[in-house]
């Protein structure tokens, strides 16, 4: 058999498919598009709340109905997924906002199903923001001071999953770090009847300096101390594949990496290691510093947000999750 000999043939020249918009597109590997987008939103108590957050423009704290609105509004340039953050009225050491049968969540989504049926409603699982102390669980002391009590919070988590469950929510997206919490959640929805609700894990969460605005936003930051006994050191690649593969066995149906940008080689090994649907959450400090650097004219916003969503979708995500969604569907749909 004779051997291909590039040097025998025309030298091909990639340039030549670069040449216009049209051909650009025609040769183009990897696409956005709107369906593949997920809009968090943060809802709190209240009506006619519209509340800035000052480190996020254009994201704010809502009352149900402006959350409704607001969800309308997405959905209406092609965006058809949200997913939920509760502000509860009252914080207490057990988070027992996040369980309660008429939460915040729990009324949020029961309204969103009510008034758009169609819309998947997706509800983050976790005690962070329903804590007095801003920790994702319960807290015990130990030789090394007060910290999370895993086993503990178990029980917490999975009564926040069926909560949601029972007010309507599409799917449950557990992000506390917790370890085992996959099957607890999966245990407790089954029990209750709830065997088709898919659960996201936030499989490989990373203790992230760019989560910073997403805290005055969720009203979230730790009382004392930190996240770092319970989410990821940034400097592990293999034991952000050990952490997916531990839910994976345990039942999630789908994974998340977290943060966007900065872990994007975790993103392909995630992807290619268990070839399931695969999230990303471009957090609050990768939106924020696009938005601070647009607004000083130093970057133009929608090429730097679509780029940054583009390498996300190249890296293996298929679920793009994004406080720039709906500016997103909007500047996919202009092309």
């Amino acid at each position: 058999m004779t051997q291909f000999q590039p040097a025998s043939f025309p030298i091909a020249r990639p340039r030549r498919l670069r040449q216009s918009p049209a051909l650009r597109r025609l040769v183009r590997e990897t696409r956005l598009s709107a369906e593949q987008l997920v809009l968090p939103l943060f809802v709190r108590p209240g009506r006619k709340i519209r509340q800035p957050v000052g480190a996020m423009p254009g994201v704010f704290q809502l009352s149900v109905d402006e959350l409704i609105k607001e969800a309308v509004a997405a959905q209406t340039v092609g965006v058809n997924a949200v997913l939920l953050f509760g502000i509860p009225e009252k914080k207490d050491s057990l988070g027992t906002g996040a369980y309660a049968k008429n939460g915040i969540v729990q009324r949020a989504v029961r309204e969103l199903k009510k008034e758009i049926p169609d819309l998947l409603v997706i509800t983050d699982v976790c005690l962070c923001e329903f804590t007095s102390h801003g920790h994702c669980g319960m807290i015990h002391s130990t030789r090394y001071g007060k910290t999370v009590a895993n086993d503990s919070t178990l029980k917490l988590l999975a009564a926040t999953a069926v909560s949601h469950a029972e007010a309507g929510a599409d799917l449950v997206a557990p992000s506390d770090m917790m370890d085992g919490r996959v099957a607890a959640i999966r245990s407790a929805l089954d029990q209750k009847g709830f065997l088709e609700m898919p659960i996201m894990s936030y499989a490989a969460k990373f203790a992230s300096a760019f989560y910073g605005p997403f805290r005055d936003a969720a009203e979230s930051a730790p009382k004392f101390g930190d996240r770092r006994t319970y989410q990821m050191d940034a400097a592990n690649g293999d034991e952000a594949i050990r952490e997916v593969a531990l839910d994976v066995h345990e039942g999630a149906d789908m994974v998340m990496v977290k943060p966007g940008i900065a872990c994007l080689d975790i993103v392909w090994r995630v992807k290619e290691a268990f070839q399931l649907p695969t999230a990303v959450y471009a957090v609050s400090g990768e939106y924020s510093m696009v938005k601070a650097a647009a607004a000083n004219g130093w970057i133009d916003e929608r090429a730097v947000t679509m780029e940054s969503l583009l390498a996300m979708r190249r890296a293996g995500a298929d679920i793009l999750i994004t406080y720039a969604a709906a500016d997103a569907a909007k500047w996919l749909a202009e092309g």
